[in-house]
């Protein structure tokens, strides 16, 4: 999640994909063209305690060394079949409000909604854990790692507050599972991606940009998101990058006039997001879109960078094409 604590239909679909640049196609795309997975050193047994961690592995090449994920992740699809070792106590079909709500009452009491399976942690005999420190809310964090393992692993902290601090921890993560190299090419071309997204759009007016990472309570999107928006060719109104989101009031939006509103509820696809903010209503003439949160805003992981190319594809739709497969979903009552 970008910042908040808690977890988290148009009549728009995905743009036709055109080339903007050398290799602005998606993180997908880009790995398949680069990527050279597996490796020739013995294996290392990896248990990733936030999907953001997961989907690092994976963008370096080693999904066959996780033997153990959380119920949460869900990309790629290789790890979806793999032991669980957390759980939720968040009840399936929870609304916005209901979610908040658990979360609040959780952190009362001290605390979380994510819960770990130790025996299962065991069970997996792991070498590295990699985990992260910055939300008890979304992901189990490191301090809940059992004292006494049967071998003691290297635990990996993630610490990513910015997009410059993501790519640290690809470069812990790489470091700690041996294949630098791989960490090195991967940062290389996640920056030149950016950078060609950012010279496209230099020329162009930047639109207010409001992002919403959570809609009953508001909070706007935090931590690496306005860094998004601002390298995608917009103004965040609402956030400050590098800070946590914090709940805002509906005169807040309104007072920010935003141009454009980005719906990105932690947790929740494109979507279901659009019909969540269905029921914000008008927000001055501001279009209104919903994204899939989980997937590009709210991991700090590989595909943030995606996330700056759909966020460009929507603020500047006639200089970059969204990656490869994501959506922006219009908000009817929006339009």
């Amino acid at each position: 999640m970008a910042g908040k604590g808690a977890p988290g239909p148009g009549t728009r679909g995905p743009r036709p994909e055109r080339e903007v640049g050398p290799h602005l196609y998606g993180l997908l795309r880009d790995l398949e063209d680069h990527v050279v997975h597996g490796h020739n050193l013995s294996t290392v047994r990896i248990v990733s305690l936030v999907p953001a961690a997961t989907e690092i592995v994976w963008a370096l090449g080693a999904t066959d060394q996780l033997v153990a994920v959380t119920h949460d992740d869900d990309f790629p699809a290789a790890v979806v079949s793999l032991p669980k070792i957390t759980r939720s106590t968040i009840p399936i079909g929870a609304t916005a409000r209901e979610i908040d709500t658990h979360v609040r009452d959780a952190g009362a009491r001290g605390e979380s909604t994510f819960h770990l399976d130790e025996q299962a942690l065991r069970d997996t005999r792991p070498d590295v854990i990699l985990g992260q420190t910055l939300c008890a809310v979304c992901a189990v964090t490191l301090d809940r790692i059992p004292a006494r393992l049967e071998r003691q692993p290297q635990v990996v902290p993630l610490r990513a507050s910015t997009i410059a601090g993501m790519f640290e921890d690809i470069r812990s993560v790489a470091t700690a599972i041996r294949c630098e190299r791989d960490g090195d090419r991967l940062i290389e071309g996640l920056r030149s991606r950016l950078a060609i997204v950012e010279l496209l759009v230099a020329d162009l007016p930047r639109p207010r940009v409001a992002c919403l990472e959570w809609l009953d309570p508001l909070f706007n999107g935090g931590h690496w998101v306005p860094e998004q928006v601002r390298i995608a060719g917009g103004r965040d109104v609402l956030g400050t990058a590098g800070a946590r989101s914090r709940e805002i009031a509906w005169d807040d939006v309104l007072a920010a006039r935003p141009d454009v509103v980005v719906a990105m509820p932690c947790g929740w696809d494109a979507p279901r997001a659009a019909r969540e903010a269905e029921a914000l209503g008008p927000i001055g003439a501001a279009r209104i879109v919903g994204v899939d949160g989980a997937a590009y805003f709210s991991r700090p992981g590989p595909r943030l960078v995606d996330g700056v190319q759909l966020l460009a594809s929507i603020l500047h739709p006639a200089r970059v094409a969204p990656p490869s497969g994501a959506l922006a979903v219009g908000v009817r009552s929006a339009v």
